[in-house]
């Protein structure tokens, strides 16, 4: 015999801890924000320091990498990411943490097989795409160009 709908619902609501919503969308918004205002306060300081714009906006891309790619190797990103949640989730670093994580994970299996092949379990899919994507605007551009 099963439980009927509202059992089964009351059963849940009773079993389930109640996610406190503010407090953790509160969270994720500190959490990326810190992280956004730390890669514009890099750039600001290397453009302040006579660097030029182009230069500046990809090494502070590269920090804010280089920086999530260590804090997960620290197992400090993940612990932040337990309490931040999706403020975890900025492009930059949340990708950097997608594709250290399952390197790490896996090292025990060689650097080829374990930590090589992981690696791009996130990486490959972005990086063909992003390939192929190139090439198609690439022509696209060429093609509006000629005509």
């Amino acid at each position: 015999m099963s439980p009927k709908k509202s059992q089964y619902q009351r059963q849940i609501d009773q079993t389930v801890p109640r996610s406190p919503k503010v407090k953790n969308g509160l969270w994720a918004f500190m959490v990326g924000g810190s992280l956004c205002t730390l890669g514009e306060g890099l750039y600001q300081w290397m453009t302040l320091s006579g660097m030029e714009q182009k230069t500046a906006r990809t090494l502070a891309s590269c920090g804010l990498i280089l920086l999530a790619a260590v804090l997960t190797l620290l197992q400090v990103f993940d612990n932040l990411a337990k309490r931040a949640g999706a403020g975890t989730l900025v492009p930059i670093t949340g990708f950097a943490n997608a594709v250290v994580s399952p390197a790490i994970e896996f090292k025990t299996e060689g650097y080829v097989l374990g930590v090589g092949a992981k690696m791009f379990t996130i990486a490959g899919p972005v990086i063909v795409y992003g390939t192929v994507a190139s090439v198609v605007y690439g022509v696209i551009y060429w093609l509006w160009q000629t005509l």
